[in-house]
């Protein structure tokens, strides 16, 4: 039997975080209702103590989303967490995600204080929030570095003071997919009261493995990813909703399935980006405009004959423009003749062999052949097969 991982949707809360990526209320209501729409579990819709423009987002958000969760960020401070309380106040299914940080570096270097303590602050603030809502999130920021053996007494911990949610962060980037699986792994195996929480996978794109992380994580027991559309997110970004959701539809044999609507995923990424202002890189996975583009002659021909050979995802499964047969010079006949006869040509075998020989010439000078160029050129070698 499948089992569901939960889509917990970061873009209006951590993607925002991106300089030049900042919205207002309405911007964030508005795609907070696609992201229902998209069918995310969890909406985190913004840090409400951090300004007053976030508190009313997050409040509008709550005002209008249904059984979508609602999540509102806080630090391990009462008063933070009093804030995203007041501003969930209209949510239907209302959650608190509350944390602090449990690495060395973090402990030392940014609190300057003791393990001893920091379990102390966990517990408490996590005792705060439950007293508001009894969907409470911990997060252990920094998790990807902190000791394992230490990291199982904090969730433990945090656990026995009614976390339901578990957030284990690799904060930044810095783990290899077998390191964080382990970890993942490990709570599964030393937490005795581990089955009475979701563990889930927060992960950001420093070293590019933001999603195989994240899937690490899964393999090993976590049953909610923490992402964000288009990957966006500080720094390098997080991890990629789309890429997450494909992975596991792709690999189905491996038990994991999400309530995305996948058809959904490229018309609301170009939303994202517009909205955003953040455009997306054109060898970006599953959304990007080249996704679902080929240019080399041996894919083109491969392609031509079964779509399934240099394509595992179907376009229409994402909601992507359909595939594009590119027309460059490293392009071969089987295109060519292919892109002649989407204009309306059909060619023999004996035509295109001399078609390409003015083809390459003119793919020389180009970076693409498009459909004007190709009229051009069938043009011209119509009127120079008539009677003199």
């Amino acid at each position: 039997m499948k089992q569901q991982v939960q889509i917990f949707d970061t873009t209006l809360r951590d993607g925002e975080q991106v300089p030049g990526c900042k919205l207002n209320t309405a911007e964030k209501t508005e795609l907070a209702l696609l992201l229902q729409n998209l069918g995310v579990d969890i909406i985190e819709a913004g840090f409400p103590v951090s300004s007053p423009g976030d508190f009313d987002s997050v409040t509008e958000i709550s005002k209008v989303i249904g059984d979508t969760v609602v999540c509102a960020l806080s630090r391990a401070v009462k008063k933070d967490i009093e804030v995203a309380a007041e501003a969930l106040h209209y949510a239907r299914r209302p959650r608190i995600h509350t944390g602090i940080g449990t690495s060395d570096q973090h402990i030392v270097g940014k609190f300057n204080t003791t393990r001893e303590d920091i379990l102390e602050r966990a517990v408490q603030c996590v005792r705060w929030a439950r007293n508001f809502t009894d969907d409470v999130e911990f997060y252990a920021e920094d998790a990807g570095r902190t000791s394992n053996e230490y990291l199982a007494q904090v969730v433990e911990a945090v656990i026995r003071a009614g976390a339901t949610v578990v957030n284990i962060p690799d904060t930044t980037g810095y783990c290899l997919p077998h390191q964080y699986g382990e970890k993942v792994a490990y709570l599964v195996n030393h937490v005795p009261n581990i089955d009475r929480a979701v563990i889930s996978c927060h992960c950001h794109n420093d070293l590019g493995l933001a999603t195989a992380n994240s899937i690490a994580g899964v393999l090993s027991g976590a049953r909610q990813v923490e992402c964000t559309i288009n990957g966006l997110g500080e720094r390098a970004g997080n991890t990629s909703l789309e890429e997450v959701v494909m992975v596991l539809r792709q690999h189905e044999y491996l038990g994991y399935y999400t309530g995305i609507n996948t058809r959904q995923l490229n018309p609301l990424s170009r939303i994202v980006s517009e909205v955003m202002r953040m455009p997306v890189q054109p060898n970006k996975a599953i959304v990007g405009s080249n996704a679902f583009s080929h240019s080399s002659g041996i894919h083109q021909d491969g392609f031509l004959k079964s779509a399934i050979t240099y394509e595992i995802i179907d376009p229409e499964e994402v909601g992507a423009d359909s595939s594009r047969i590119v027309l460059t010079a490293r392009s071969g006949r089987s295109a060519l003749a292919f892109r002649f006869q989407k204009i309306g040509y059909q060619f023999t075998r004996n035509d295109i062999d001399v078609l390409y020989e003015k083809f390459v010439q003119a793919a020389d000078n180009k970076k693409e052949i498009n459909d004007g160029d190709l009229l051009q050129l069938a043009d011209a070698y119509v009127l120079s097969q008539e009677p003199a």
